[in-house]
């Protein structure tokens, strides 16, 4: 599969002129493709309309999906992936038109009335005035989420072979004890670095990371019972209340009926 990088350059915010209250784009990407970190002078909204993508900042990896969108305020750094066929779509707000509902990223749900109004929008036909109230409405409605399908990616050079192994199999098996045997240090030198760079627990990383993994597959049309032993658990029902104390959600929320699988 061919794989296509695209560089974007860095803008303050409003560093450009952005006179509009809200316009719109959206792609379904031919290949694999990967943004290299840029900024904008607007603030942005990121969902999907089908697919899975990331974005990252730093050290956090969001999953943006149909269900979970990501509102990048404008100026922030980020550098984002989506695999072929994903369709993307993005929302940019004016910068002087337009307060962030965030000083930071932050996961937005987006509700079948926000992708009503957001859908509005790219009605050519759209008059002034309806446009005009549409994005007043959006605006009302636009809020930060407490789910979000987000991974704090340690970098240290103790946690790191943890990090590379588990996004790379998030059905790893190893347990905490094992970790630490393997790399000589005791379990509690792994907690302690864990809650320290992710803010969080081995297992509850690991459950993160499996939760990411699995929204993907969810996307691409796999059944939740391939998905949970892809991910390492033993049964569908055990993965579906693991990915609910993480998410906050199901894993039917994600799964797009007729998808075509991949692999």
């Amino acid at each position: 599969m061919t794989r296509e990088t695209r560089s974007l350059p860095a803008i303050a915010p409003g560093g450009v002129d952005t006179p509009f209250v809200i316009a719109g784009y959206d792609e379904v990407v031919a290949h694999d493709t990967v943004w290299d970190e840029h900024s904008h002078p607007f603030h942005e909204l990121l969902w999907n309309e089908r697919g899975a993508s990331s974005a990252v900042v730093g050290a956090r990896v969001w999953t943006v999906t149909p269900a979970l969108g990501l509102w990048m305020p404008a100026g922030t750094p980020h550098s984002g992936s989506a695999v072929a066929g994903t369709w993307f779509r993005a929302s940019f707000f004016g910068f002087r038109t337009t307060s962030s509902i965030s000083p930071a990223p932050v996961a937005v749900e987006i509700t079948p009335l926000l992708r009503l109004l957001l859908e509005r929008l790219g009605d050519p036909g759209l008059s002034a005035a309806s446009r005009a109230a549409t994005e007043v409405l959006v605006l009302d409605v636009l809020a930060p989420s407490p789910r979000e399908l987000l991974v704090h990616v340690p970098t240290s050079t103790l946690l790191r072979p943890i990090a590379e192994a588990v996004r790379e199999d998030p059905g790893d098996p190893r347990t905490l004890t094992e970790w630490a045997s393997a790399l000589r240090v005791s379990p509690r030198t792994i907690t302690r670095a864990f809650n320290t760079e992710t803010g969080t627990s081995f297992a509850r990383w690991v459950a993160a990371v499996r939760a990411q993994h699995a929204v993907a597959l969810l996307t691409r049309g796999w059944e939740v019972e391939a998905v949970a032993e892809q991910v390492g658990y033993r049964s569908a029902s055990a993965f579906g209340v693991a990915f609910r104390r993480t998410t906050g959600l199901t894993p039917g929320t994600f799964r797009t009926p007729g998808a075509v699988r991949t692999q």
